[in-house]
């Protein structure tokens, strides 16, 4: 299984084990009783980490599950669009946030909390936005929609120490690309625990893909 840092409540902890995990699989759970089966097959796969969307009702009743049955297991709390979804992510067990774009409401309630968070930008207008915040790390979304990692090489280049974990059209070819720059702290990805694989309980299938997953990750960032 891959190791990575302890982890405490702390924004460093948690950045330091994205490092060393450099994948971040995006889940969306409709129903909470598939939490941990999933968190099951991820770990046994290599990859004690996953992003709960909250795309559904229930991804604060799937982190809180995760969180109690697994609790060394790095989670996060995705798709969070307001400071109420936050406080429910948070008291779920969740790690850390991240957002589909920069809400400012989002950005300043987790940093008023100590509450690592990434928020989503396309933009150099975002990215200032974010730097006015004193945010450094930052989701690239969506990476392969917005022109992958050429865009990305692009947006990047004027601001050195800002690093991106790009999200949205990620698979098994290009990661290793993303993975390739220097900017790049982890990637996200959905491929490795799609909705239907959960909706019909493929668990084995999820464990085998996350496996490869990590291959293709060490691979990639030992070259």
């Amino acid at each position: 299984m891959t190791s990575v840092p302890s982890i405490s409540t702390g924004g460093a902890d948690v950045l330091a084990a994205l490092r060393a995990l450099r994948l971040v699989p995006v889940i969306v759970i409709d129903d909470p009783a598939d939490a941990t089966p999933l968190a099951k097959a991820l770990l046994e796969g290599g990859l004690p980490c996953a992003e709960i969307t909250f795309r559904t009702p229930n991804a604060a009743d799937a982190i809180a599950r995760i969180a109690n049955e697994y609790p060394d297991m790095l989670l996060g709390a995705g798709t969070v669009l307001t400071s109420q979804q936050v406080a429910q992510a948070r008291d779920a067990g969740a790690r850390f946030i991240v957002t589909p774009g920069f809400n400012p409401a989002v950005v300043d309630y987790c940093l008023e909390r100590a509450l690592p968070v990434y928020p989503g930008v396309c933009t150099p207008t975002e990215i200032e936005m974010a730097l006015g915040k004193g945010l450094r790390v930052l989701k690239f979304f969506p990476a392969e929609a917005a022109g992958g990692v050429a865009f990305l090489k692009a947006i990047a280049a004027p601001y050195v120490g800002v690093e991106f974990m790009p999200t949205g059209g990620i698979n098994l070819e290009n990661i290793p690309s993303y993975l390739a720059l220097r900017s790049v702290v982890a990637c996200g990805g959905s491929w490795i625990a799609p909705g239907e694989w959960l909706v019909t309980k493929q668990f084995e299938r999820i464990r085998a893909a996350t496996e490869r997953a990590m291959h293709v990750v060490r691979e990639s960032t030992a070259r």
